[in-house]
């Protein structure tokens, strides 16, 4: 397969494009009837048809093109726009805390190729290091790739190696350690690690970006810096998610890695503890303390590596009408947890209760998240609740489905026991459980 065929071309447009000997990054012409475009080739989508090429104008846009075998296509030469080159590691201090940034990618690890005019993954962890050259002054800094893949392509294989990875280098003495990851499915692993790695001596701190770092306005150097510096010198060690606090620079904050949650597509401060304060954030270079309680910073603690997930656990959402055939497939495909997503206190319909007994009857561990995001179910106030506590239903108090739906993977791979299972998820193993429901309106309006 040749370099056009990779970046996504074929049929009709890849062979225009063979001949008028153009490649990704060139400068072309395209004439289209009356009418002429000129720009940079860029690559495209694979799934895209053959009648399509993509160049970025001069004015930044990205268009594609329709073309027909009247079109024609020109070289009219190479970009000239500079190409990123990795910067190297400065001088290591000595003194510092030393922290291991390891990359899994997103847009934290992404920079503009100004070559292709698209997004493109950071070739190499120190391109990370290079986002910010202030870390010489915070940390001495190592860097590793463990994969390199946009985060809606994660799976639970992937949170093994992860946590794996982690337990290697917290057993070789990192004050911390810092997960450069992509936003969209952040939470769920920071979910992820936080069961599977218990004990911990030292923080292990999530980052992510909403724009990728070379871009303006860009939240990777400030989100960054902040969870280097915590993970090197907080006083706690969890698994934590650090980015904005509120929508300016001001301070990052570090939400405990079971209890936050994605709560906007694209704001700096997406991210948000539910049913729980962050546990630190940093303003000024300073870590400032918001929970009292927390697991210590204790170099003596000998980590506990429990990292293997069960991939049969299905997140089923009700809602008004859903058909009960629903729950019956998962259990005919063979999958060994259901974490139903219900209303409010924790209800669903009264037509699905057949369905759930019979997963139940077959060794099916089912337990129940409300959703709503914040609050905590309540199975005993009314009839439909208690039904369904009687039929062996697992009340999950005030997590949110997500983390329920990580934490019911992680106990399956625990245990092939059932009541063994069931034991695990009533047991608050990371802090996924409070005692009690708090006000949220700091948490939701960055009121301080």
């Amino acid at each position: 397969m040749n370099k056009l065929e990779k970046s996504g071309y074929n049929g009709m447009a890849l062979q225009l494009l063979h001949a008028a000997n153009c490649q990704v990054g060139d400068i072309i012409r395209i004439i289209r009837k009356s009418k002429t475009y000129e720009g940079i080739l860029i690559p495209r989508i694979e799934m895209g048809n053959g009648t399509n090429i993509v160049i970025k104008m001069q004015n930044g846009y990205n268009i594609g093109i329709s073309i027909s075998n009247e079109t024609k296509v020109e070289k009219v030469g190479v970009s000239n726009r500079s190409i990123f080159v990795s910067s190297s590691l400065p001088v290591q201090n000595s003194a510092l805390p030393h922290v291991v940034i390891l990359n899994t990618g997103g847009a934290i690890a992404s920079r503009f190729d100004y070559q292709t005019g698209v997004v493109r993954s950071a070739i190499s962890a120190n391109d990370i290091y290079g986002v910010a050259p202030e870390l010489s002054g915070i940390a001495r800094v190592d860097t590793e790739i463990v994969f390199n893949i946009c985060s809606e392509n994660l799976t639970p294989k992937n949170w093994t190696e992860l946590a794996q990875k982690v337990a290697e280098h917290v057993n070789q003495g990192a004050d911390g350690v810092v997960i450069a990851h992509g936003t969209d499915t952040m939470g769920y692993t920071s979910a992820a690690l936080s069961f599977a790695l218990q004990n911990l001596p030292v923080p292990v701190i999530f980052v992510g970006a909403q724009l990728s770092s070379d871009r303006p306005s860009s939240d990777a150097a400030t989100n960054l810096i902040g969870a280097v510096k915590v993970a090197g010198e907080a006083p706690f060690a969890e698994v934590g998610l650090a980015m904005h606090e509120t929508i300016s620079d001001g301070s990052i904050v570090v939400h405990r890695g079971v209890k936050v949650r994605n709560c906007h597509t694209s704001r700096r401060d997406a991210f948000k503890s539910v049913n729980g304060f962050p546990i630190a954030k940093v303003l000024d270079q300073k870590i400032i303390m918001q929970n009292e309680e927390y697991q210590c910073r204790d170099s003596s603690k000998k980590l506990v590596l429990k990292p293997n997930f069960c991939e049969k656990v299905a997140l089923v959402k009700f809602y008004p009408g859903m058909d009960p055939s629903i729950v019956d497939f998962y259990v005919n495909q063979g999958f060994r947890g259901i974490l139903l997503e219900g209303y409010g206190l924790g209800h669903v319909s009264m037509f699905c209760f057949d369905a759930i007994k019979k997963a139940i009857t077959k060794g099916v561990v089912v337990a129940l998240a409300s959703q709503c995001i914040w609050g905590r179910v309540n199975m005993n106030t009314y009839d439909t609740g208690r039904n369904l506590l009687n039929l062996g239903v697992v009340p999950l108090e005030d997590m949110f489905s997500e983390t329920g739906l990580v934490k019911l993977m992680w106990t399956l791979g625990q245990t092939s026991d059932s009541e063994d299972a069931k034991k695990l998820l009533k047991s608050n193993i990371a802090g996924e459980f409070t005692v009690c429901t708090y006000p949220q309106e700091k948490i939701v309006y960055g009121v301080s």
